[in-house]
């Protein structure tokens, strides 16, 4: 539905840089008087926060995203299965460029079959009612805050409330996504979030997009909050035993001003796996967190402030673990 509430819309576009204002503005005249151009998820959602988005993602209904990112005159690139596409911005940011769709899921766990939608069809297929609020732009730059699903109760109650009864169940990684926003934001879960924890971690087997959002509850500001999130949602079997503890441990440390390497919360998850190097590949890692834990495990000396010593001191290791550490 259409929020009555000018101010309120006013004030989360004002938010938006004025750069991707003009940016977006200037999509939606491309686009044409019959087509439809919004803002949606997350950057409206921290936009209505106090927050300045910097990802932006932008549905579009009523015009081919592929014509528009070519019409941008930016580097851009095509994704022909979901007819979506990826502009890269001037300052080295990417705007996705999404076609208004609905989505179904034959098969739990596997990729959703997309079909053509309206706006509000794409907004009603998201996770999250706080991610699926959006702002409609019109070609003249002013815009109107849309919410289809009650979204703007949720993010005043920091409530995190999943949009479809069998949501976790089609797509595991959600519940991922919901801790890492709910240890960012301070979110508390709904009620059919955590009947819908069980569904999840049955089909938690099912790869990629779940290792991706594992990979990315490390990138978070402070990675620790969301593994303890997921832990108290009684999903902590997602991650290897003692997580939770050594991933706040380090956001201690930074809490207290001290520097902790991006690294080092990947070296410390996979110091508490059965085998690291076979986790590591899973969530797709990379090579520098085990050898950051290869060498944090290792005799070599290593001051306290390094991130050999910042692990070294976390994990204690003993000569035994060492021993039989693959990582190297």
């Amino acid at each position: 539905m259409t929020v009555e509430d000018g101010d309120l819309a006013a004030r989360a576009w004002e938010r938006v840089q004025a750069q991707d204002r003009a940016w977006l503005t200037a999509l939606a005249r491309r686009a044409g008087g019959d087509a439809r151009v919004a803002l949606v998820g997350g950057a409206v959602r921290d936009a209505l926060i106090g927050e300045t988005p910097l990802d932006l993602d932008v549905v579009v209904e009523g015009a081919q995203a592929g014509t528009l990112a070519a019409g941008t005159g930016l580097p851009h690139l095509v994704h022909p299965a979901f007819g979506n596409a990826t502009v890269t911005l001037p300052d080295g940011r990417r705007a996705d460029l999404v076609r208004a769709r609905r989505e179904s899921y034959p098969v739990p766990g596997e990729n959703p079959v997309p079909e053509p939608g309206t706006l509000g069809d794409d907004l009603r297929r998201r996770d999250f009612g706080l991610n699926a609020l959006a702002l409609l732009v019109d070609p003249a730059g002013s815009v109107t805050l849309l919410d289809e699903v009650g979204g703007l109760g949720d993010l005043e109650a920091r409530t995190l409330r999943p949009l479809h009864p069998r949501s976790f169940h089609e797509d595991a990684s959600r519940l991922v996504r919901g801790a890492r926003l709910a240890g960012r934001l301070g979110l508390t879960p709904h009620p059919e979030l955590l009947r819908q924890v069980p569904g999840a971690l049955d089909m938690a087997g099912q790869p990629p997009r779940l290792h991706a959002e594992l990979r990315l509850l490390l990138e978070e500001p402070r990675p620790g909050r969301a593994a303890r999130v997921l832990e108290e949602w009684g999903a902590g079997a997602l991650l290897p035993p003692g997580v939770p503890e050594r991933l706040e441990a380090l956001d201690a440390r930074q809490d207290a001003g001290q520097w902790v390497p991006p690294q080092a919360y990947g070296a410390a998850l996979l110091g508490a796996a059965p085998d690291p190097a076979a986790l590591a590949a899973r969530l797709g890692l990379g090579e520098k967190p085990g050898a950051l834990l290869a060498r944090a495990l290792g005799d070599a000396p290593a001051g306290p402030g390094t991130p050999e010593g910042v692990l070294r001191a976390l994990l204690r290791p003993s000569s035994r673990w060492r021993a039989c550490c693959p990582c190297t």
